[in-house]
């Protein structure tokens, strides 16, 4: 199995796994998934063995890159590919200047996941899209 995590510029793979994942899957709204973000923020495709398994995206504001918008295929689930694409994410924002954490907002079945890597969760319970979260957030100068 060969795995391969790069920042891309060309969306439709990563709209096309999101769209799987959240909308199909979750029943988020389509007109919630995608967002103006999209536009600014920086794509991550994990392909295995050529095939568009996985994405995430990153969003730099201050401080804070906050990561989103993670998903894998149902058939690359616990392949460790979820792992390797927060690893890349945390890998870009380590190495962008001026940049002190990584935050998200994880789905709650999904926080031991985050805590692995040192995420922290912080605040209430709150919805996005149906599907109950918390903010999580990692500091860079600890």
């Amino acid at each position: 199995m060969s795995v391969t995590i790069k920042q891309v510029k060309d969306l439709s793979d990563c709209l096309a796994l999101r769209h799987t994942v959240f909308v199909e899957e979750q029943n988020v709204p389509v007109d919630l998934e995608r967002d103006e973000l999209d536009a600014s923020a920086i794509h991550l495709l994990a392909t295995v063995d050529g095939t568009p398994m996985g994405t995430a995206r990153i969003v730099i504001k201050d401080v804070t890159g906050k990561i989103g918008r993670v998903c894998v295929l149902r058939e690359a689930r616990g392949t460790g590919l979820g792992a390797a694409l927060i690893k890349a994410a945390l890998e870009v924002l380590r190495q962008t200047p001026g940049i002190e954490r990584a935050a998200l907002g994880a789905q709650l079945d999904a926080l031991g996941f985050y805590e692995r890597f040192g995420f922290a969760a912080y605040g209430d319970v709150f919805d996005d899209a149906g599907i109950d979260h918390r903010m999580m957030e990692l500091r860079f100068d600890t």
